[in-house]
């Protein structure tokens, strides 16, 4: 089978690293990749947001499989192009990405099928932003309702902070603060079945003991030894499945990666938002674990078939995903740096320690540095312990200059399970 995969982050590499590996992928095939991208797929230039173009392109390859990777593209329909021109496709809809592309859609399936989440308020106006934020008081958490690159959300103590943020938006969901940690699970799903995947837990801030800005992210591991052994069962059941349920009773059946982000409360699990795709870094840790072959898991998705698919394979291996981001991320980050020492860790860590590539491109023989994260460093281990341990081993090799990456990324978990008897 031919599979397209649309997108250039570390994401898509993690997804195109694990179909290059599977034995029923006999072409392989991105648009528009990235330099690491390159190096097990072949890349096509292509507007991702354009469905008609990226159709054409799987047309033209033969695709038997096309699988969307980011956001934007799903919420612009692309997915349904791909459909439409009779190519099966792993991605939701344009209406059923919607669960991502507004927050206060997603509130309102959530109510509609008693999904439990956080109280919230849909604002347009100061005067009603002002309202929501003196009912729950501080800290208070705002949300861009609409698409922003994993950096809509801001939680502070500061009141003029969370004013400004909304201002800024125009439309946002205010809503109370969860307290508790914070756990993504991803299921794979074809409208009807779904099929949750192993959970992760991934590092929003920027810096080391999470402080400074929120970000897309900077790192993940799984799996979560603190984590009660039947969450993934009681997510699948009292939120992932009744909100597939609920997306097909609407005429938008929901098929892809439903991506569940939760806070695990003192009131029990709460969902804090739902995204319609891989997450990254999340898909890094979580792909590295998983045995089963990812393209029959994917094909069955979008052919309506996962009713059939056999349970998923799962190593026993922990793994743990550090971010490199160039100077200045979150804000308006340095690119066209040189980035050395990519072989070192391949010649030195491999297997075990790997480098998925996101904003980078290749000039001439050079790797060069194009966007705020810039590498995802991934390793995996006997426990989180040894994982940690391998990944920052790799980034040690690698230089950058202006780059940073946090130091504790799964430290504390993997603390807390050497001390547990």
């Amino acid at each position: 089978m031919k599979v397209l995969v649309i997108g250039s982050g570390a994401r898509e590499h993690a997804l195109c690293r694990s179909l290059s590996l599977d034995s029923a992928v006999t072409a392989l095939h991105c648009a528009p990749g990235n330099a690491g991208i390159a190096e097990v797929a072949e890349l096509h230039e292509v507007d991702a947001l354009d469905g008609a173009s990226v159709a054409a392109l799987a047309e033209r390859l033969g695709a038997g499989l096309v699988v969307v990777g980011p956001e934007a593209p799903l919420v612009a329909g692309v997915a349904d192009a791909v459909r439409a021109a009779g190519i099966p496709c792993f991605g939701p809809s344009r209406q059923a990405a919607a669960l991502e592309g507004s927050k206060a859609f997603a509130k309102e399936v959530m109510a509609a099928a008693g999904v439990p989440t956080a109280r919230s308020y849909v604002c347009t106006t100061a005067a009603e932003v002002d309202e929501a934020l003196d009912a729950f008081g501080a800290p208070y958490v705002v949300k861009d309702d609409g698409l922003a690159a994993g950096k809509g959300v801001v939680v502070t103590g500061d009141l003029e902070t969370a004013r400004e943020h909304a201002r800024a938006c125009g439309r946002v969901v205010i809503e109370e603060f969860l307290e508790g940690p914070e756990v993504s699970l991803f299921a794979i799903t074809d409208g009807t079945t779904v099929v949750p995947l192993q959970p992760a837990q991934d590092f929003k801030r920027a810096l080391d003991g999470d402080e400074g800005p929120n970000t897309g992210g900077m790192g993940a591991y799984s799996p979560l030894p603190w984590a009660d052994p039947k969450l993934v069962d009681e997510v699948t059941q009292t939120v992932l499945q009744p909100t597939v349920d609920e997306m097909r009773r609407r005429g938008a059946p929901f098929a892809g990666l439903l991506y569940a982000g939760l806070a695990i409360t003192p009131r029990g699990v709460r969902v804090i938002e739902f995204n319609a795709r891989f997450g990254d870094p999340e898909t890094q840790v979580v792909l590295a674990r998983l045995r089963s072959p990812l393209s029959s898991v994917l094909l069955a998705a979008a052919n309506g078939t996962l009713v059939h698919l056999e349970p998923l394979r799962w190593s026993e291996d922990a793994a743990v995903t550090v971010v490199v981001a160039s100077q200045n991320y979150p804000g308006t980050p340095r690119t066209g740096d040189p980035i050395e020492g990519l072989a070192e860790v391949a010649s030195e860590d491999a297997p075990h320690a790997y480098v998925l590539h996101a904003g980078t491109r290749r000039e001439g023989a050079a790797v060069l540095s194009a966007g705020g994260r810039v590498l995802s460093v991934t390793a995996t281990g006997t426990d989180l312990g040894e994982a940690r341990e391998r990944a920052y081993t790799a980034i040690g090799r690698i230089r950058l200059d202006g780059s940073q990456h946090r130091t504790d990324i799964a430290q504390r978990a993997a603390e807390e399970a050497t001390a547990r008897p």
